[in-house]
Protein backbone atom coordinates (compact mmCIF):
# COMPACT_ATOMS: atom_id res chain seq x y z
CA UNK A 1 0.00 0.00 0.00
CA UNK A 2 2.84 2.13 0.89
CA UNK A 3 4.40 1.56 -2.44
CA UNK A 4 1.31 2.64 -4.51
CA UNK A 5 0.93 5.82 -2.46
CA UNK A 6 4.61 6.10 -2.79
CA UNK A 7 4.52 5.75 -6.79
CA UNK A 8 1.25 8.00 -6.89
CA UNK A 9 3.12 10.75 -5.45
CA UNK A 10 6.15 10.31 -7.45
CA UNK A 11 3.70 10.55 -10.84
CA UNK A 12 2.01 13.89 -9.53
CA UNK A 13 5.40 15.25 -8.74
CA UNK A 14 6.62 14.40 -12.29
CA UNK A 15 3.21 15.72 -14.13
CA UNK A 16 3.75 19.16 -12.00
CA UNK A 17 7.61 19.48 -13.52
CA UNK A 18 6.02 18.59 -16.76
CA UNK A 19 3.25 20.99 -16.88
CA UNK A 20 6.24 24.04 -15.42
CA UNK A 21 8.72 22.95 -18.48
CA UNK A 22 8.51 24.15 -21.94
CA UNK A 23 8.36 20.98 -24.05
CA UNK A 24 10.53 20.56 -26.66
CA UNK A 25 8.94 21.92 -30.74
CA UNK A 26 5.88 21.78 -28.79
CA UNK A 27 3.34 24.79 -30.58
CA UNK A 28 3.23 28.06 -28.61
CA UNK A 29 -0.38 28.80 -27.16
CA UNK A 30 -2.53 31.32 -28.57
CA UNK A 31 -2.06 33.57 -25.13
CA UNK A 32 1.94 32.87 -25.72
CA UNK A 33 1.92 34.25 -29.70
CA UNK A 34 -0.22 36.94 -28.24
CA UNK A 35 2.35 37.92 -25.59
CA UNK A 36 5.15 37.84 -28.40
CA UNK A 37 3.40 39.82 -30.36
CA UNK A 38 3.04 42.48 -27.98
CA UNK A 39 6.45 42.53 -27.59
CA UNK A 40 7.78 42.71 -31.15
CA UNK A 41 5.40 45.59 -31.62
CA UNK A 42 6.75 47.41 -28.83
CA UNK A 43 10.36 47.17 -30.59
CA UNK A 44 8.96 47.94 -33.55
CA UNK A 45 10.78 50.97 -33.71
CA UNK A 46 13.82 50.03 -32.72
CA UNK A 47 13.85 47.25 -35.88
CA UNK A 48 13.21 50.23 -38.06
CA UNK A 49 15.69 52.23 -36.87
CA UNK A 50 18.35 48.99 -36.94
CA UNK A 51 16.66 48.47 -40.65
CA UNK A 52 17.10 51.88 -41.82
CA UNK A 53 20.75 52.37 -40.20
CA UNK A 54 21.89 49.61 -42.34
CA UNK A 55 20.47 50.82 -45.56
CA UNK A 56 21.84 54.63 -45.23
CA UNK A 57 24.94 53.64 -43.69
CA UNK A 58 26.43 52.63 -47.63
CA UNK A 59 24.76 56.12 -48.62
CA UNK A 60 26.44 58.08 -45.77
CA UNK A 61 30.22 56.28 -47.30
CA UNK A 62 28.94 57.32 -50.96
CA UNK A 63 28.10 60.15 -50.30
CA UNK A 64 31.92 61.09 -47.87
CA UNK A 65 33.59 59.60 -51.25
CA UNK A 66 31.62 61.83 -53.22
CA UNK A 67 32.43 65.04 -51.45
CA UNK A 68 36.10 63.95 -51.63
CA UNK A 69 35.57 63.58 -55.58
CA UNK A 70 33.95 66.68 -55.92
CA UNK A 71 37.06 68.67 -54.43
CA UNK A 72 39.57 66.88 -57.04
CA UNK A 73 37.89 65.69 -60.09
CA UNK A 74 35.27 67.99 -60.82
CA UNK A 75 35.76 71.41 -61.96
CA UNK A 76 34.67 74.18 -59.64
CA UNK A 77 31.86 75.69 -61.88
CA UNK A 78 30.48 72.38 -62.32
CA UNK A 79 30.57 71.39 -58.36
CA UNK A 80 27.52 73.65 -57.58
CA UNK A 81 24.98 71.22 -60.36
CA UNK A 82 26.65 68.17 -59.21
CA UNK A 83 25.84 68.42 -55.56
CA UNK A 84 22.37 69.21 -56.66
CA UNK A 85 22.01 66.31 -58.81
CA UNK A 86 24.01 63.79 -55.80
CA UNK A 87 21.30 65.14 -53.32
CA UNK A 88 18.36 64.49 -55.80
CA UNK A 89 19.18 61.29 -55.84
CA UNK A 90 20.14 61.06 -52.17
CA UNK A 91 16.43 62.06 -51.30
CA UNK A 92 14.82 59.61 -53.59
CA UNK A 93 16.75 56.66 -52.62
CA UNK A 94 16.02 57.94 -48.81
CA UNK A 95 12.00 58.15 -49.82
CA UNK A 96 12.13 54.67 -52.04
CA UNK A 97 14.17 52.92 -49.06
CA UNK A 98 11.83 53.78 -45.81
CA UNK A 99 8.94 52.95 -47.28
CA UNK A 100 10.65 48.81 -47.91
CA UNK A 101 12.48 49.58 -44.42
CA UNK A 102 8.98 49.65 -42.74
CA UNK A 103 7.63 46.75 -44.73
CA UNK A 104 10.19 44.61 -44.54
CA UNK A 105 11.48 45.47 -40.61
CA UNK A 106 7.49 44.11 -39.89
CA UNK A 107 7.57 41.24 -41.74
CA UNK A 108 11.27 39.89 -40.31
CA UNK A 109 10.50 40.66 -36.86
CA UNK A 110 7.40 38.65 -36.83
CA UNK A 111 9.75 35.53 -38.75
CA UNK A 112 13.07 35.67 -36.83
CA UNK A 113 12.20 37.33 -33.84
CA UNK A 114 8.67 35.68 -33.02
CA UNK A 115 10.18 31.86 -33.06
CA UNK A 116 12.99 32.82 -30.88
CA UNK A 117 10.99 34.37 -27.86
CA UNK A 118 8.54 31.69 -28.10
CA UNK A 119 11.34 28.89 -27.46
CA UNK A 120 13.17 31.31 -25.12
CA UNK A 121 10.78 33.00 -22.74
CA UNK A 122 7.70 31.18 -21.17
CA UNK A 123 4.40 32.94 -20.97
CA UNK A 124 5.68 34.62 -17.26
CA UNK A 125 8.64 36.02 -18.48
CA UNK A 126 7.28 37.43 -21.44
CA UNK A 127 4.67 39.05 -19.35
CA UNK A 128 7.39 40.35 -16.73
CA UNK A 129 9.47 41.59 -19.95
CA UNK A 130 6.28 43.26 -21.30
CA UNK A 131 6.00 44.97 -18.18
CA UNK A 132 9.34 46.09 -17.93
CA UNK A 133 9.30 47.62 -21.18
CA UNK A 134 6.38 49.64 -21.30
CA UNK A 135 7.06 50.81 -17.72
CA UNK A 136 7.02 54.67 -17.84
CA UNK A 137 10.85 54.77 -16.85
CA UNK A 138 12.16 52.66 -19.58
CA UNK A 139 9.92 54.69 -22.02
CA UNK A 140 11.54 58.05 -20.66
CA UNK A 141 15.19 56.02 -20.89
CA UNK A 142 14.28 55.05 -24.60
CA UNK A 143 13.47 58.95 -25.15
CA UNK A 144 16.44 60.35 -23.78
CA UNK A 145 18.85 58.09 -26.00
CA UNK A 146 19.55 60.60 -28.52
CA UNK A 147 20.47 62.72 -26.42
CA UNK A 148 22.44 60.34 -24.06
CA UNK A 149 24.48 59.37 -27.35
CA UNK A 150 25.14 63.22 -28.33
CA UNK A 151 26.68 63.90 -25.20
CA UNK A 152 28.78 60.49 -24.58
CA UNK A 153 29.87 60.93 -28.22
CA UNK A 154 30.84 64.56 -27.75
CA UNK A 155 32.79 63.78 -24.43
CA UNK A 156 34.26 60.76 -26.54
CA UNK A 157 35.88 62.65 -28.79
CA UNK A 158 36.72 65.77 -26.71
CA UNK A 159 38.94 63.38 -24.32
CA UNK A 160 39.87 60.58 -26.91
CA UNK A 161 41.11 63.13 -30.21
CA UNK A 162 44.34 64.44 -28.65
CA UNK A 163 45.30 61.18 -27.31
CA UNK A 164 44.63 59.45 -30.52
CA UNK A 165 45.40 62.22 -33.31
CA UNK A 166 49.09 61.77 -32.38
CA UNK A 167 49.06 58.08 -33.21
CA UNK A 168 47.29 58.28 -36.35
CA UNK A 169 49.62 60.43 -37.44
CA UNK A 170 52.52 58.42 -36.54
CA UNK A 171 50.56 55.34 -38.26
CA UNK A 172 49.99 57.43 -41.60
CA UNK A 173 53.91 58.01 -41.45
CA UNK A 174 54.59 54.44 -41.02
CA UNK A 175 52.51 53.05 -44.00
CA UNK A 176 53.57 56.12 -46.31
CA UNK A 177 57.17 55.13 -45.79
CA UNK A 178 56.36 51.24 -45.89
CA UNK A 179 55.02 51.74 -49.49
CA UNK A 180 57.50 54.59 -49.97
CA UNK A 181 55.77 57.48 -50.21
CA UNK A 182 56.27 60.81 -48.61
CA UNK A 183 53.96 61.20 -45.63
CA UNK A 184 50.89 63.67 -46.25
CA UNK A 185 51.59 65.77 -43.68
CA UNK A 186 54.95 66.73 -44.82
CA UNK A 187 53.82 66.80 -48.83
CA UNK A 188 50.96 69.62 -47.40
CA UNK A 189 53.81 71.13 -45.36
CA UNK A 190 54.70 74.69 -47.96
CA UNK A 191 58.36 74.35 -48.42
CA UNK A 192 61.23 77.24 -47.29
CA UNK A 193 58.65 78.79 -44.97
CA UNK A 194 61.09 79.48 -42.08
CA UNK A 195 63.64 80.51 -44.64
CA UNK A 196 61.45 83.18 -46.18
CA UNK A 197 60.07 84.14 -42.67
CA UNK A 198 63.70 85.21 -41.41
CA UNK A 199 64.04 86.74 -44.56
CA UNK A 200 61.25 88.92 -43.98
CA UNK A 201 62.59 89.91 -40.60
CA UNK A 202 65.87 91.29 -42.07
CA UNK A 203 65.88 95.07 -41.87
CA UNK A 204 66.07 95.87 -45.81
CA UNK A 205 69.35 97.20 -46.94
CA UNK A 206 69.14 101.14 -47.53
Amino acid sequence: MKYLIGLALLAGANLALAQNQAIPNAPASAAKKELVQRVINIQQPALEGMARDMVERPARQMMDAAGQALQTRVQPEKREAAVKQIQEQLRKYGDESSALVRDRAAKIGQTSLGPVLEEKFSEDELRQLIGALEAPAYKKFQQSLPDLTKAYAETLVKELEPVIEPKLKALEQSVASALGLPAQGAAQQPKATKPAAAAASKPAKK
